[in-house]
């Protein structure tokens, strides 16, 4: 089998003579040839040349063109930080109000054209790679998914909207299901074999709430791929496990998670439904600070581990880090294609313990209440960003009454300090020590309630 098929068989959730193997490498490609995020993301010829060279180096089977989920935002009017290391981040929010004003949905005349903004970039760049690599390579067009791209126009709002306004909340998604099958089309016109719809918030929400708000947007969307000739992914970020079954039930082809969660029981749910599953090699812990051994060690072990292949990519758990080393991901190529032969070289190898040297607070003695986010990266990171602006919201109201300390999944000093507390799922938010939000963002009076229980006097 070509790669291409071992990865389109894969999907189909049948077997392959091994794995499939997708190295998510969107900005992370840039860094391949010396380019900043930015360069990357506003030149053609830099991103089908960076684009090539994972081809070349990571011997994909299946293989991303962009990884950026603002590309829709940008051009509905949200604005943009631009970063040298990582894609932009949403910066403003059009559907943004003050509380006594009631929001609005764009109109129909608002959903991009093929000629809007990067898309003309994006898809020259995917009829090029097509045409170099498509016969070999299963080719991905990842979109902004409706949830995501909802809260990039409306904001932190959105999640208060899902309880005192759920008709507005209906509305917005239906506009954004239509905006995503835009995207769609423009991405398989271009020559793409899969849709991977990436929406991080997902997580960050109930089943009872995804069954009320989600089912029916994304099952229209996965029906309209599926129609229109691709294979699909719904990708997700953050401990999505709670809603792995209902994402199945909308008929999608794969199910995309980050480190999160447990792969093995996530794959035991999609396999019940015939639905591939695909990760989640951590991005910082191991690709970005592990060693290539590391890497080596944590993709063996997952597949030594695995009841069944069947249905099942390798992949990061979203784009790799920017400055993770080259030869790193090159030994997730090796375990994936040389198994046995890597098991053989990681036998008895033990990782370092970052964690020992950390000490933390004496918690219990605190004079005020301390906020302590840990995030995978605010900038980087749907949910860790809502996250944070919602505590950035309670610090600005609170002031010098609490302190507040954010930490990053992707520096080392930061990784060691969420590994010696425990932390379960980024993003989480403690309080003196005791997790109080677990890979969902509260509300504004969820959160001032918690922040008064921890206050002395």
């Amino acid at each position: 089998m070509t790669p291409k098929e071992i990865l389109l068989t894969t999907l189909h959730h049948q077997p392959t003579p091994r794995p499939a193997w997708v190295p998510f490498a969107g900005v992370y490609s840039a860094n391949l040839k010396g380019y900043t995020a930015t360069e990357y993301l506003q030149s053609e010829e830099k991103m089908y040349e960076c684009q090539m060279e994972v081809n070349r180096l990571f011997k994909p089977d299946g293989q991303c063109c962009i990884f950026d989920l603002q590309v829709e935002a940008e051009i509905l009017g949200c604005g943009l930080v631009w970063a040298d290391d990582g894609p932009p981040s949403v910066s403003s929010h059009p559907l943004a109000c003050g509380e006594d004003e009631e929001p609005v949905v764009p109109c129909e005349c608002t959903i991009p054209a093929a000629s809007d903004g990067r898309i003309p970039l994006i898809t020259n760049v995917m009829r090029r790679l097509k045409q170099s690599v498509g016969d070999t390579t299963a080719l991905y067009g990842l979109i902004c998914g409706p949830f995501t791209l909802a809260s990039h126009l409306r904001g932190s709002d959105i999640f208060t909207d899902m309880f005192d306004n759920d008709e507005y909340v209906h509305s917005l998604l239906d506009y954004c299901v239509k905006v995503a099958c835009r995207m769609a089309d423009c991405y398989i016109a271009a020559g793409m074999d899969v849709i991977a719809v990436v929406d991080p918030l997902i997580s960050q929400i109930s089943v009872d709430h995804f069954e009320e708000f989600m089912s029916g947007p994304f099952t229209a969307l996965f029906r309209h791929i599926r129609d229109a000739g691709a294979l699909s992914s719904f990708f997700v970020c953050g401990n999505a496990t709670r809603n792995i079954e209902v994402m199945c039930k909308t008929g999608c082809d794969s199910i995309s998670v980050d480190e999160n969660v447990n792969l093995k029981a996530a794959k035991a749910i999609c396999d019940r439904y015939r639905v591939a599953i695909g990760g989640n090699i951590p991005l910082t812990t191991t690709m970005l600070h592990g060693t290539q051994m590391d890497n080596m060690k944590w993709v063996v072990d997952m597949l030594d581990g695995m009841d069944s292949l069947e249905g099942l990519v390798v992949a990061p758990g979203c784009d790799m880090p920017f400055h993770v080393p080259v030869e790193n991901t090159i030994g997730c190529v090796q375990a994936v294609h040389e198994r046995d032969k890597v098991r053989e070289m990681v036998r008895g190898y033990v990782g370092e313990d970052i964690a020992a040297s950390v000490v933390l607070p004496d918690y219990e003695h605190l004079t005020r209440p301390f906020v302590e986010v840990f995030t995978l990266d605010p900038a980087t990171c749907a949910a860790c960003t809502y996250m944070v602006a919602a505590t950035d919201e309670a610090k600005a109201a609170f002031g010098d009454q609490i302190d507040y300390k954010v930490y990053k999944y992707t520096v080392r000093e930061d990784i060691a300090r969420t590994k010696k507390m425990g932390v379960p799922n980024l993003p989480s938010m403690y309080i003196n020590g005791k997790l109080k939000f677990q890979s969902i963002i509260p509300s504004r009076e969820e959160l001032d309630a918690a922040i008064r229980a921890e206050m002395k006097g």
